[in-house]
């Protein structure tokens, strides 16, 4: 299988609808302090936003690992377990973080605010350019719920010099 940091980075479209309105970044992978996981386990920046804020895989291994989001504001969530997850999120819900509901009316709300109507079009040619299939909102947004709430207890993100844990972007 080939790498999807490779497909991204290969494939225009798909890279320019990550980049916008995805927010993701493949050149922005470090982050503004240092941070490590309570856990000890490896932490990789691979990505960024225009924000500040990373993406890390977390662990040993390739891009099935899962994926921590943390801001540039002491704020983090695990947001996928492996990038073709993550993307899929991406590509779905660009807007998943200000979706605090995880509601698809939510997210259609939030959708109408990019005011872009080749919105859909442009994202089912990024999916396809990278080859993966795309779930409904309704289940995007419960699996980025499920993740970031179920299973953030082992992936908790420390500011190092301080040892504090950033905040749950994501609560109940």
């Amino acid at each position: 299988m080939e790498s999807l940091i490779a497909a991204v980075r290969e494939q225009d479209e798909a890279a320019r609808f990550l980049a916008w309105p995805g927010d993701f970044d493949l050149d922005r992978d470090d982050h503004v302090e240092e941070v490590h996981l309570a856990s000890g386990a490896a932490l990789e920046g691979f990505a960024g936003d225009g924000a500040g804020g990373t993406y890390f895989f977390c662990g040993e291994g390739g891009e099935d690992r899962p994926i921590l989001y943390a801001d540039s504001e002491g704020g983090a969530a695990l947001v996928a377990i492996g990038l073709p997850e993550l993307l899929r999120l991406l590509l779905v819900a660009p807007w998943w973080r200000d979706c605090q509901a995880f509601t698809e009316e939510e997210s259609r709300e939030l959708a109408a605010e990019y005011h872009m109507p080749d919105l859909v079009a442009r994202r089912d040619r990024a999916a396809a350019a990278l080859g993966l299939d795309l779930p409904a909102q309704t289940d995007v947004l419960a699996r980025l719920r499920e993740v970031a709430v179920r299973m953030a207890e082992n992936f908790v993100l420390v500011f190092t010099p301080e040892g504090h844990p950033y905040e749950p972007l994501i609560r109940n």
